[in-house]
């Protein structure tokens, strides 16, 4: 597959922004039966089965110094994000939930330079800051869209794409001789078993008493297959081959698609909301500025 050719990075981000973006509103279907930690760890497990045959075929290519990496490629980029997320979705709308989500570029960023020692730009410094007032706007609006009320479940959205940032530039940084493939699968193999044994300490009694449970649970499922094992196989590969900075920016196309969904689902947008979203994306196109560097 041409993953060097900029047509088709591009093509691969639009496919993650679609995914991506209409995850959220599978997360809040899910948890119309699920409890919070059950959605996460359902969402983990059906995933990791999902890949385990391509994880019993790639065991061959483990090798120890890269289990540390591919321990934080699990856990910090897919495991407790998937818990941080659904704790959010319980009081944040799926569409802020995906406007706060651009926050991916903005963290990486940061990370790169306390951390990596990245080379920057003045311009993405300004675009940090301006993406971080958006994020506060956001997270200010509160529950009952009321400017003033601070939501403390969005910040559970915050610390999940600080982790994705981490992720990136581990991946980036120390995995980059494996593929895509190898990544996911080998990664996922390490946090099944984890979410398995939490799952089975959660009451289902609940569930089923919900008729509808089945249904919740293959919305569930498809979050699971597609917007997990298949999603990150795709953004894996890609990081191998694109900036770090550059595959964060799938965050910003996943509103559109974020928000599509919460109008679909009657959620209500307000001004202030789709305010706050332009000043995170004004902030991620400042990251992405080309110009020089310092």
């Amino acid at each position: 597959m041409p993953w060097q050719k900029r047509w088709f990075q591009l093509s691969i981000l639009l496919i993650l922004a679609f995914i991506w973006g209409s995850s959220f509103i599978l997360m809040k279907i899910g948890l119309k039966s699920f409890s919070p930690e059950q959605a996460g760890a359902l969402r983990i497990v059906i995933a990791s089965l999902a890949l385990l045959p391509l994880s019993i075929r790639e065991l061959k290519n483990l090798k120890r110094k890269d289990v540390k990496s591919l321990l934080v490629a699990g856990f910090i980029g897919s495991f407790f994000p998937a818990f941080l997320f659904m704790k959010a979705e319980t009081r944040v709308d799926s569409s802020v939930t995906g406007m706060l989500n651009s926050l991916t570029p903005v963290f990486t960023l940061l990370i790169g330079l306390l951390f990596h020692k990245a080379a920057f730009k003045w311009m993405q410094v300004l675009g940090l800051s301006i993406g971080l007032v958006g994020a506060a706007g956001l997270i200010m609006a509160g529950s009952g869209m009321q400017l003033g009320n601070v939501n403390s479940y969005a910040l559970f959205v915050v610390l999940a794409t600080s982790f994705y940032a981490i992720n990136i530039y581990e991946v980036k940084s120390r995995l980059s001789h494996l593929k895509g493939i190898q990544i996911t699968s080998l990664s996922f193999l390490f946090i099944g078993p984890v979410a398995l044994i939490f799952l089975l300490t959660t009451d289902f009694k609940p569930v089923l008493a919900n008729p509808d449970w089945p249904m919740h649970l293959l919305a569930l499922a498809t979050l699971a297959v597609v917007g997990s094992a298949f999603a990150q196989l795709l953004m894996n590969s890609l990081i191998r081959y694109a900036s770090a900075i550059a595959v964060s920016s799938v965050t910003y196309i996943i509103p559109i698609f974020a928000i599509l969904w919460g109008v679909v689902d009657g959620e209500v947008i307000t001004l202030h909301h789709l305010g706050c979203m332009a000043l995170i994306l004004v902030g991620v196109y400042l990251i992405n500025w080309k110009g020089r560097r310092r």
